[in-house]
């Protein structure tokens, strides 16, 4: 409980301190002279006020724009107010240029480091107002690797929210797209120029020539000022890419037959383990997680991580975990899979040694990735070995065993208890009354009386009316009998029952009935009538 109460603790503290500082980030870390980047700035503390110091950008960067935005985002179940500056910048040198801390208050932002590369040489003629441009990261590539096409969509013009690509589809490659679009600025011939940028990643399933196919933009232009024809005051304008031949290498011959086919630019194989192989004990489970990460692969292309049984250690498997990951060089794929491993008696096993077989895409050749053979020593656990203790102990003084009862001492033992419980039920049974009287259940005419009491002194009718039913209920004569042998009574009921039925209820006086129901004179009975207690003669004359 102390080691929770402490993770919580700093977890909310990191949390508080991540949430005052000033965070940086930028839309792209690689671009060209001629293009502009979007910085972010971003921080939650609202007792800070003015703009952020810009002064540590100049002769790295232009500033083209600033604007700021201000909004709520919500955090741990919070909603809390978050203040955004966005800041559009254009590199001024090549190579890697880094957007220093900038000040904002008494916070400092973390410093970005950027890949600037030369301007691109476009041609000095006159350009179309709207143009794209597709690339690939490779010219060949082997089948089911990666290859990232990058389609730029430039525009001198504005344009509308409406604009469309067509999907990227074909039968003979699996296609992943990578991120959301980007959008930024280049300045090309001496004209600013807005840039959307759309990324693919391309899994060719089959050798030989494989064509990209051509997809169509469409869009509407925003017209000139004066220009009213149109719905929409603009021009519906359609451009489509050109199409990109690629060729696919089929897989290499002295890949070995039997593995996976894993063409990836980088793929690492790590392991871990909770408790750790030397602090295992009897009884007690042995997690250990493997992980298998691949750059240039998607996750549903890596294949389970065999392991060989090993004997007296059991297995039990999870079901694994799969992430894919956006970077700037494509999709990168992982793997995690987890299981239990429970050891059957103590003693030292031996894991053998997992590899993973791939082909490197960089530098065209058979990798190995592997991870070395594992002892693990399982002790033995105090906990499981008192029961065996204390069993050997009762075997070595057999004596200190209780001593086995005979069936004539049970039946004597049980002939007793019944005898005492007898006697017991006959004491019992002496103590009570011959005859138990019934407790009435429900209300008393006590009580009855009492409610009429408080519904007639509180001169409400209808609690009155429910009050003296109830009361009624209880008495030797109806209700009836009653009002016809005492007038006040009579009187009384006729009051009561006007006032329920007119409109003069809210000014009726309870007092009246109260004092009849008291002076009420009790019941003679009748000639004909019996005494109590009396019986009827047995030969009536």
């Amino acid at each position: 409980m102390t080691r929770l109460t402490t993770l919580l603790l700093t977890l909310l503290l990191a949390c508080q301190a991540s949430a005052a500082t000033l965070v940086a980030r930028v839309d792209r870390t690689q671009l060209s002279l001629d293009e502009t980047v979007e910085l972010t700035l971003e921080t939650s503390d609202t007792t800070v006020f003015g703009k952020p110091d810009l002064q540590p950008l100049e002769g790295l960067f232009r500033v083209l724009g600033t604007r700021q935005a201000n909004q709520l985002s919500s955090a741990y179940g919070e909603a809390q107010a978050v203040t955004q500056w966005l800041i559009t910048l254009q590199p001024q040198r090549t190579g890697y240029v880094v957007i220093p801390p900038l000040q904002l208050g008494e916070w400092r932002s973390e410093p970005i480091m950027l890949n600037v590369s030369e301007s691109s040489t476009e041609g000095g003629g006159r350009l179309a107002p709207i143009f794209i441009d597709s690339s690939l990261d490779q010219d060949s590539v082997y089948v089911q690797a990666q290859v990232v096409l990058t389609l730029r969509i430039y525009h001198s013009v504005s344009l509308y929210d409406d604009s469309t690509l067509s999907p990227l589809q074909f039968g003979d490659a699996l296609v992943e797209r990578l991120g959301e679009p980007r959008t930024y600025e280049k300045d090309i011939n001496g004209v600013r120029h807005g840039v959307i940028e759309i990324r693919y990643a391309l899994y060719p399933q089959k050798s030989g020539t494989l064509t990209i196919p051509a997809q169509l933009f469409s869009a509407t232009t925003v017209a000139p000022s004066g220009d009213y024809y149109g719905s929409r005051f603009g021009k519906t304008t359609q451009v489509k890419s050109p199409e990109i031949p690629l060729l696919v290498k089929p897989k290499p011959a002295e890949y070995p037959k039997d593995a996976p086919w894993l063409p990836a630019a980088n793929l690492t194989l790590v392991e871990a383990w909770s408790p750790q192989p030397q602090e295992a004990q009897l009884g007690e489970a042995l997690t250990r997680s493997l992980l298998i990460k691949a750059e240039g692969l998607s996750s549903a292309q890596l294949p389970p991580i065999e392991s060989p049984p090993v004997a007296g250690l059991r297995r039990y498997p999870d079901q694994p975990t799969l992430n894919d990951t956006v970077t700037e060089n494509g999709l990168t794929g992982s793997r995690e899979q987890r299981e239990a491993l429970v050891a059957s008696d103590a003693g030292d096993y031996r894991l053998p040694a997992t590899e993973v077989v791939w082909w490197n895409t960089v530098e065209d050749r058979l990798e190995r990735s592997t991870l070395p053979e594992r002892t693990l020593q399982v002790a033995e656990n105090p906990e499981l070995q008192q029961p065996a203790l204390e069993d050997a102990a009762a075997a070595a003084h057999p004596m200190s065993q209780p001593q086995r009862l005979w069936p004539w001492q049970l039946s004597s033992a049980v002939l007793g208890l019944t005898t005492l419980l007898g006697f017991g039920l006959w004491l019992r049974a002496r103590s009570q009354p011959a005859v138990i009287r019934t407790v009435q259940s429900g209300p008393t005419p006590r009580s009855l009386l009492d409610d009429l009491k408080r519904a007639c002194l509180a001169n409400d009718t209808q609690a009155t009316r429910h009050a003296l039913d109830a009361w009624a209920r209880q008495q030797p004569e109806t209700l009836a009998e009653m009002a016809a042998r005492f007038v006040p009574l009579s009187d009384a009921l006729d009051g009561l029952n006007g006032a329920l039925y007119s409109e003069t209820g809210q000014r009726w006086q309870g007092e009246a009935l109260w004092q009849a129901i008291q002076n009420l004179p009790t019941a003679r009975p009748t000639a004909n009538e019996p005494e109590n207690g009396a019986l009827p003669p047995l030969y009536p004359r």
